[in-house]
């Protein structure tokens, strides 16, 4: 069996066989890792690249700045809005194959601009046995190299390079864009992307670790971490974050008690909230 040893080694010599790369670089563990071997590889031939749009929470990116700092790699910031694509607004099964595509083309011009060949992303070896990852298509389509996946670096491993490389996210939780908290079927908005954005920033402020608000029409259900689930329940966090919640426009506000699950905004089974507003309940009249 190939060893985390042998594959760091082999991921190297690969990124060094290249003139050049350009790292699609998000902040999370994945690709930071790849920026960090990638300065090992290349030097200044390495560049960071994150790509700003409405989907990008605005703490996540100044993240992605301080750890391109902390890797010592070229940070290029580049914008670009997913809401320009009618197919990403309609926010269908194929939602994230339209941002990744539109992401990843602004990684390609901007790898042009600087004379650079390659882009790289930070796929590792288990992403594509999580089940629908249509983003994907998008990274074999246009041909993104993959350092991570090519060398068989599964996401334990990951962490455990980060760790070498003394990376401060080497135990981040995994951070999926603004857009995955709003139901397939319900479009994407600017507003919704806004208010979800600020109701996690408030748990951000209270401590919380791995969290997600989802936005589905107005209904907020917030997941956070089994573990975290006690503190949720205290009576000072609940009544702010209703009155915060209601400010910024929910209808109702709800504490998911499954706590954080990926993927629950739109489970394969029933809708999580659609039925409860749908069906008809007794009233006092009728009994």
């Amino acid at each position: 069996m190939t060893t985390v040893e042998e594959k760091l080694e082999a991921a190297r010599t690969d990124l060094a066989s290249h003139d050049g790369v350009l790292v699609a670089f998000s902040g999370g563990v994945d690709s930071s890792v790849v920026a960090a071997l990638a300065v090992d590889a290349l030097g200044d031939d390495a560049v960071a690249c994150t790509a700003k749009s409405e989907t990008l929470p605005a703490a996540e990116l100044e993240d992605a700045r301080r750890v391109a700092e902390e890797i010592g790699v070229r940070h290029e910031v580049v914008e670009f809005s997913e809401l320009d694509s009618p197919a990403f607004v309609e926010n269908g099964d194929d939602r994230c194959y339209h941002c990744r595509t539109m992401r990843l083309g602004r990684m390609f011009e901007t790898a042009r601009d600087l004379g650079i060949g390659t882009v790289c992303d930070g796929t590792n070896a288990d992403d594509p046995d999580e089940g629908h990852r249509p983003g994907l298509q998008a990274v074999e389509e246009l041909e993104v190299y993959s350092p991570l996946l090519d060398h068989g670096i599964t996401k334990d491993e990951v962490r455990e390079i980060a760790d070498r490389y003394d990376l401060s996210v080497a135990d981040k939780p995994s951070m999926a864009c603004l857009s995955s908290r709003i139901p397939t079927g319900l479009a994407v908005t600017e507003d919704r992307l806004t208010r979800v954005e600020r109701a996690e920033n408030l748990l951000r402020q209270w401590g919380f670790e791995q969290f997600r608000v989802r936005d589905h029409d107005g209904l907020a259900r917030i997941e956070v971490a089994p573990d975290e689930l006690e503190r949720a329940l205290e009576v000072e966090f609940v009544e702010t974050v209703r009155d915060a919640l209601d400010d910024l426009g929910f209808d109702h506000v709800t504490l998911d008690l499954h706590g954080y699950r990926t993927g629950s905004v739109s489970p394969d089974e029933s809708p999580v909230v659609e039925d409860v507003f749908e069906a008809t309940y007794p009233t006092a009249d009728d009994a």
